[in-house]
């Protein structure tokens, strides 16, 4: 008896082209209602202040994060939520691949995505902005006023 050996076909030529990012995926990284929040850019209130400019001017917000800005997000988005303002819609966490800058080799940082839309109150609540400065430009300046009127009062107290 004879017996037959099966041998593997060649693998086929693989090619891999490196293309451009699809028009979603460039859309996605540039949406005009997300914040992409950092713990050691801003004061916590900026983002807050910034978030709601977003909803007056979308009637929704994209909060993201990365790693140890993740509890930012969150943060904020309590803020936002307790204070009648708005209304979670949705939350996504993932993991993205990142390539460390000390060692040199990729790593794994966590991510989340939370999005909030205006609560039924939210008009009630924030007076419209009429001032034609963007949102960054206004959050800013909130920002600014409720420091300094913090440093007042720390002033006159002392």
């Amino acid at each position: 008896m004879a017996m037959e050996v099966a041998t593997p076909a060649p693998a086929p030529e693989r090619n891999i082209v490196l293309a451009p990012p699809s028009v979603k995926a460039t859309a996605e990284s540039h949406k005009k209602n997300r914040i992409q929040v950092s713990n050691t850019k801003k004061p916590l209130f900026f983002y807050v202040n910034l978030a709601k400019r977003y909803m007056q001017q979308h009637n929704e917000v994209e909060l993201s994060a990365l790693g140890m800005a993740i509890t930012t997000v969150v943060t904020i988005s309590e803020i936002l939520k307790n204070n009648g303002l708005a209304i979670e819609k949705k939350v996504l966490t993932s993991t993205v691949g990142m390539k460390d800058e000390t060692k040199g080799r990729m790593v794994q940082k966590a991510k989340i995505e939370i999005v909030l839309g205006k609560s039924d109150k939210f008009d009630s609540l924030v007076p419209p902005v009429t001032n034609g400065k963007t949102p960054e430009e206004v959050a800013k300046a909130e920002t600014d006023a409720a420091i300094e009127a913090r440093e007042e009062a720390a002033a006159t107290e002392a």
